[in-house]
């Protein structure tokens, strides 16, 4: 199948490496890997072009400088173009990243336009884009924002969800209740291997490092993290892969906490380059705090397919993705004493430790595998157009 891949969000580069890049690069990884030719139309690339996808076709519409207005009419002037490139290109389906002032798909999508040969189309929805840009950015016309929305919901032939919650907000806004998938977000297990276990299990007082990977903002809950660190026993160490405005903050908490010696800021990592950070960890941690919780965490996934046992907040699909207990250790969000407990005691049973990691690679290669998920969509778009759609 020919798929035309559409990334309109100037914010996210292609080959960038915060975790949206990565679930960009993963998506098409996993296209391709079942045959799929597929081309990008996006508004930014990024310069860290991984080795396997140096022949990705990319098609660059770059957007003139602006901020404000001037870049949100960019963008809708950027999908229109886009729509008309895909509409002649003999494309089989559509996949688009939902982002904000495109509406690229739907006008592919639809039956009605006139000359049109309604291509198939994906629309993956990761989050309310709109609440979140008028809460950390700035939207100038967000009544322009809504109407864009709207007009994909309507038009996608599928709409797919990272979470319940995402797909009840999309719902509201207007989308089709019978087109509407809820897709987790998932994990290349080709690329994320366990690392190779020593024969000899470790002294009781060598090191135990635990292990955070993401961008340093609040809701990432890194700052309880190290709180919870600070009343662990001395032989547990952090290493925090990703960087972010708060990471300055974060040096400067651990330093008055006193475990600056036992924390390292390593900064941002290539993609190619997490696999080998996760395996010098024992222990991978996602500390949300409390509040509302949308998300697909990429990181919980990387976890797993690392085969680490996970310490992580009962908060949005975090417990359902662990079992209920059963791939990892749950704590209350925001609960610093509980999770400086959950860490003392993991770090001090590695046969538990040994257990969650087996269950949770296991989990992460029959369940939750990148080529699962986009095969799974690609089913659910053929039985909603059995006859638009070849394989």
């Amino acid at each position: 199948m020919r798929i035309a891949y559409a990334l309109l969000d100037p914010g996210i580069g292609v080959f960038g490496t915060k975790g949206a890049s990565v679930h960009v690069q993963e998506v098409i990884r996993a296209l391709r890997a079942d045959g799929h030719q597929v081309t990008v139309f996006c508004t930014r690339t990024n310069d860290d072009i991984p080795a396997d996808l140096a022949d990705l076709e990319v098609r660059r519409h770059r957007l003139p400088k602006g901020s404000g207005a001037e870049r949100e009419q960019a963008v809708a002037a950027a999908s229109a173009a886009i729509a008309e490139e895909i509409a002649s290109g003999g494309f089989d389906l559509v996949y688009e990243r939902y982002s904000l002032f495109s509406d690229t798909a739907a006008r592919l999508s639809d039956p009605s336009a006139p000359d049109a040969r309604p291509i198939p189309s994906i629309l993956e929805v990761n989050a309310p884009l709109i609440a979140e840009q008028r809460e950390h950015r700035s939207l100038a016309d967000e009544t322009g924002a809504l109407a864009a929305t709207r007009r994909q919901l309507h038009g996608a032939t599928l709409v797919s969800c990272v979470s319940d919650a995402v797909a009840q907000w999309t719902r509201q806004e207007g989308a089709d209740p019978a087109r509407v998938v809820v897709t987790p977000n998932g994990v290349n297990t080709t690329r994320i291997t366990p690392a190779p276990r020593p024969a000899t299990a470790s002294g009781p007082q060598a090191p135990v490092r635990i292990g955070f990977v993401g961008t340093l903002k609040p809701w990432h809950g890194t700052d309880l993290l190290l709180r919870a660190l600070a009343r662990t026993d001395r032989r547990l160490e952090l290493d925090i892969c990703g960087t972010g405005p708060q990471q300055e903050e974060l040096e400067l908490l651990a330093a008055e906490l006193g475990i600056d010696d036992r924390v390292r800021f390593h900064g941002a990592v290539a993609p190619e380059r997490v696999p080998e950070f996760l395996h010098g960890l024992d222990i991978a941690t996602a500390p949300y705090p409390a509040g509302e919780h949308y998300f697909s965490p990429l990181k919980v996934y990387e976890y797993l397919a690392a085969g680490l046992p996970v310490i992580a907040s009962a908060i949005g699909t975090i417990p359902a993705l662990l079992g209920h207990g059963a791939l990892g250790v749950l704590v209350e969000p925001g609960d610093v004493t509980e999770l400086a407990a959950a860490l003392d005691e993991l770090a001090a049973d590695p046969g538990h430790r040994a257990h969650l990691a087996a269950a949770a690679r296991d989990s992460a290669v029959h369940e939750h595998d990148w080529r699962i998920r986009c095969r799974g969509m690609l089913a659910r778009l053929e039985a909603a157009a059995p006859r638009e759609v070849t394989a």
